[in-house]
C-alpha cells in the first residue's frame, strides 16, 4: 500500500493570498493513502527541501505530493532533491496551486476549493507512480553554428577557445550577416567594420573552428550528443585550397550585377567578394550571372588566374558530419516594406529607402563613399524624413511588436545626417521613443540636441511633389496635421525572422510563436535552451534585438554547450514514449504527429499464434524523445503510451475528480 507525503506551499504570499492553506493540508490528511502532510512558507528553499527529506525518513514515505508553483519552474529542483533520498526521483508529483489556481482566483474560498481539487487529482495520480530510470548517451564534443552572423561568431568562438571543434555553416560568401553592413554602433558610435572584421579574422583562422561559406544545413536526424547532419557546400567554381585571393579575377570580369550586399545601390562583377574584408577572403563566382556558366563565352578569369583555382565544372558538395550541439544563429530580415505600405510609394520613388539603405550610403566603404546622396540624381539631401516603427508596432500591416532597435538606429541615423550635412534639416516621426539600454537614453537626447526635430505620429502618405517627396502626418502631441517637404525618407522597417526560421526550426523540433520567431524552452529559467535538447539559440533569431544583447545570448549559448560537453555522458530523459509492439498495427500516426522525428516504423518478426510473420511496428528513440505524449494520443490502438503519464495515471485523476 502506497505511502503518501503531501506538501502544501504558502510561496509567500503568491498562494496564501488566495488560498487557505491550512484548509488544503487538513483536506489532504483526509485522502486515502496519504500518511503524512504539512505546510511550508517556501517549499523550494534549503529549509522546506530538509523538511520533505526529514519526513520521508520519519514516515517511511514512498511517494511525495507537492502542492506548489508550476512543475515546469521547480520540478527538477525537487527531482535532485530526491536523490539525496532512498525514494526514486520521479515517484514525485506536484498540483500547480499558483498559476492553476491562486493567480487566476480572487476568491479565497473558490481558489481554496480548486486547490483542493487539484491536490486531489495529484495524489491519485502518484499512488499509480512507478520507478522510472534514466540510460545515459555518449557525446560527440563538437559543436554546429548554423549562421556567420555577430551572434554565431562569438558562439563559434566561446566553444572554440574553451578546447571543442565548431564548424560554422553561414549561406552567405562571407561571414558578418547584418552587422558588417552597418557603418556605425550606438550608442557609442564605433565603426561597425573595426569591431566586427577583426572578429571574422579570429573566427576565419582558429585552429578550432571550420568555416563553410555557400552552404547550408539539408537534414538533421539523430539527438542531443550525435546528430548526424546533413550539409550541402554550394559550388563556388573556385578552388579555395589553390586561391590566393589575389583579386586578378575580380577586377577583370566583363559581367556586372547589382550587389544584394550594398542593397542594389551599386553593382559588382559575376566574379567577387561581397566587401572588400570578407572572410573567407576569396571571391566566387556567380552561376547565374557568369558568361562562361550560362552562355559557355568568355573564361576570362580562368586564363588570368596565376594559380589555374578557376573550375567551371565544379559541382555541390554534400557531407554528413556528427555532432553533439546546434547553435541556431540565423539572425533575422527586414519587413518587405513595399508589399504592405502602398502609401509610402510601396517602392516606386528612389529616394524612400530604408534604414540598412542608408547605413551603406554613409559608409566610407559604400557605393558613395562616405557621402549622403540621393539615390535618384546623387545630389546631397538637404532635408530627411526619419520615419520608425514601419511594421512594427503595427498590427493591421506589419507586426504587433517593437523591433527594439529601431528607436536607437533611427537616432543613429539622424545623428549622422546631421553630422555629414550641418546645414540640413531633419525630421524624425515616431509613435513612442524607448532607450532601454545602457548610455541609449543620453545618446537619443543628444540627437535632439544636434538639431534633430521628433514628431509624435505616423506618416499617413508620401508622395513626389516638384522633386520633393511630401509626408503628410499627424503631431498628436499637438493635435495638428503635419505636412514636411523633404528630400530623402529614411524607413526604421521592423524585424522579421530569417526566411530559414520555418525549414530549419521543422527540422531541429524548436517551435516557434505567434510572431513565427524560435521559441526558447522558458522565457526567464532557460532563455537560449530549446525544447529540443542539445539545440540552442542565439542573437535575433529568437526575437528582436541590438547587437550587445546578440552577442551576450551568443556566449551564453555557447557556455550551455560547453557544459553540456564537459560530461562524457548525458543522463537520457526517463518520461517517454513506449511501445507496445503486440498492439501496434503499424498505421504511422505517431509517426506522422512526432514533432521530434522520434519514432519511427520497422520491420520485424513477431511470434503471433505459434507462427511467424514480418509486419511493421513503431519503435521510439530514447534519445529524441522529449516525452510530449502526442503520440499516445494520436495511437488508434493504444499501443503507445508515456511513462510518468499513463493511460491509467491520467483515468485515475479523471475519476478522482469526478468523485469529489
Amino acid at each position: 500500500m502506497s505511502r503518501i507525503g503531501v506538501f502544501v506551499c504558502h510561496c509567500g504570499s503568491n498562494i496564501a493570498a488566495t488560498v487557505d492553506v491550512p484548509a488544503v493540508v487538513e483536506a489532504a490528511r483526509q485522502l486515502p493513502h496519504v500518511v503524512f502532510a504539512e505546510d511550508n512558507k517556501y517549499t523550494c528553499s534549503d529549509p522546506g527541501q530538509q523538511a520533505i527529506k526529514d519526513a520521508i525518513a520519519t514516515h517511511d514515505l514512498d511517494r511525495i505530493v507537492i502542492a506548489s508553483c508550476s512543475p515546469r519552474m521547480h520540478e527538477l529542483t525537487f527531482r535532485k532533491m530526491l536523490k539525496d533520498t532512498e525514494l526514486n526521483p520521479y515517484m514525485l508529483e506536484i498540483a500547480n496551486i499558483r498559476e492553476q489556481c491562486s493567480w487566476v482566483h480572487k476568491d479565497k474560498a473558490a481558489g481554496t476549493a480548486k486547490a483542493i481539487e487539484l491536490l486531489k487529482m495529484a495524489t491519485a495520480k502518484a499512488d499509480r507512480d512507478a520507478p522510472l530510470f534514466t540510460t545515459t548517451i555518449p557525446v560527440t564534443k563538437r559543436a554546429l553554428v548554423i549562421g556567420g552572423g555577430i551572434a554565431g561568431m562569438q558562439a563559434a568562438l566561446d566553444i572554440a577557445d574553451a578546447g571543442y571543434q565548431v564548424t560554422i555553416v553561414e549561406k552567405e560568401p562571407s561571414l558578418g550577416g547584418k552587422m558588417v553592413m552597418l557603418d556605425k554602433t550606438f550608442p557609442t558610435m564605433d565603426c561597425s567594420a573595426c569591431i566586427c572584421t577583426p572578429k571574422m579574422s579570429e573566427v576565419g583562422a582558429h585552429p578550432n573552428i571550420t568555416v563553410k561559406s555557400l552552404s547550408e544545413v539539408e537534414q538533421v536526424t539523430g539527438y542531443v550528443g550525435n546528430f548526424e547532419v546533413t550539409l550541402r557546400e554550394k559550388a563556388k567554381y573556385i578552388d579555395y585550397e589553390l586561391c590566393t585571393g589575389c583579386g586578378a579575377c575580380e577586377t577583370k570580369c566583363p559581367a556586372k550585377v547589382t550587389s544584394a550586399f550594398e542593397q542594389g545601390l551599386a553593382q559588382r562583377r559575376a566574379v567577387y567578394r561581397p566587401f572588400a574584408q570578407a572572410v573567407p577572403p576569396k571571391p566566387t563566382i556567380d552561376p547565374t550571372n557568369c558568361r562562361k556558366i550560362t552562355q559557355g563565352k568568355c573564361g576570362l578569369c580562368e586564363k588570368l588566374c596565376p594559380t589555374g583555382a578557376i573550375h567551371y565544372d565544379d559541382v555541390d558538395r554534400v557531407t554528413r558530419e556528427t555532432y553533439g550541439a546546434i547553435v541556431l544563429a540565423i539572425g533575422y530580415q527586414l519587413i518587405d516594406w513595399a508589399a504592405f505600405y502602398g502609401e509610402y510609394g510601396a517602392g516606386h520613388y528612389p529616394d524612400v529607402i530604408t534604414g540598412l539603405h542608408f547605413e551603406r550610403l554613409v559608409n566610407a566603404s559604400g557605393p558613395t563613399e562616405g557621402h549622403i546622396l540621393r539615390p535618384s540624381d546623387a545630389r546631397e539631401p538637404k532635408s530627411v524624413a526619419i520615419i520608425k516603427c514601419v511594421g512594427s508596432r503595427d498590427v493591421a500591416k506589419g507586426r504587433s511588436y517593437c523591433s527594439r532597435a529601431c528607436c536607437m538606429y533611427g537616432a543613429k541615423h539622424a545623428h549622422q545626417y546631421l553630422d555629414k550635412v550641418p546645414d540640413g534639416r531633419c525630421f524624425v516621426f515616431y509613435m513612442d521613443v524607448r532607450t532601454p539600454g545602457k548610455g541609449y537614453d543620453e545618446f537619443y537626447m543628444n540627437t535632439r540636441r544636434d538639431g534633430a526635430t521628433y514628431l509624435r505620429g505616423r506618416v499617413s502618405k508620401i508622395y513626389e511633389e516638384n522633386g520633393k517627396l511630401i509626408c503628410l502626418g499627424e503631431d498628436t502631441l499637438l493635435g495638428e496635421p503635419v505636412r514636411v517637404e523633404v528630400d530623402l525618407v529614411v524607413l526604421e522597417t521592423a524585424m522579421v525572422p530569417a526566411p530559414d526560421a520555418e525549414r530549419l526550426g521543422s527540422m531541429l523540433g524548436v517551435t516557434r510563436d505567434k510572431d513565427l520567431w524560435l521559441t526558447e524552452a522558458h522565457p526567464k529559467l532557460r532563455p537560449v535552451e530549446t525544447n529540443s535538447a542539445g539545440v540552442f539559440l542565439a542573437g535575433a533569431c529568437q526575437g528582436p534585438k541590438d547587437i550587445p544583447d546578440s552577442v551576450a545570448q551568443a556566449s551564453a549559448s555557447a557556455a550551455k554547450v560547453c557544459i553540456l560537453f564537459a560530461r562524457d555522458e548525458l543522463e537520457s530523459n526517463a518520461m517517454i514514449a513506449v511501445s507496445d509492439s503486440a498492439l501496434c498495427n503499424g498505421c504511422g500516426a505517431c509517426v506522422a504527429i512526432c514533432p521530434y522525428q522520434a519514432l519511427t516504423l520497422e520491420e520485424v518478426s513477431l511470434r503471433e499464434n505459434s507462427q511467424w510473420s514480418t509486419r511493421m511496428i513503431s519503435k521510439v528513440n530514447p534519445g529524441l524523445c522529449q516525452g510530449c505524449g502526442a503520440c499516445a494520443v494520436a495511437c488508434r490502438p493504444g499501443a503507445l503510451d508515456l511513462r510518468g503519464f499513463t493511460d491509467e495515471q491520467i483515468v485515475r485523476e479523471v475519476e478522482a475528480l469526478c468523485q469529489w
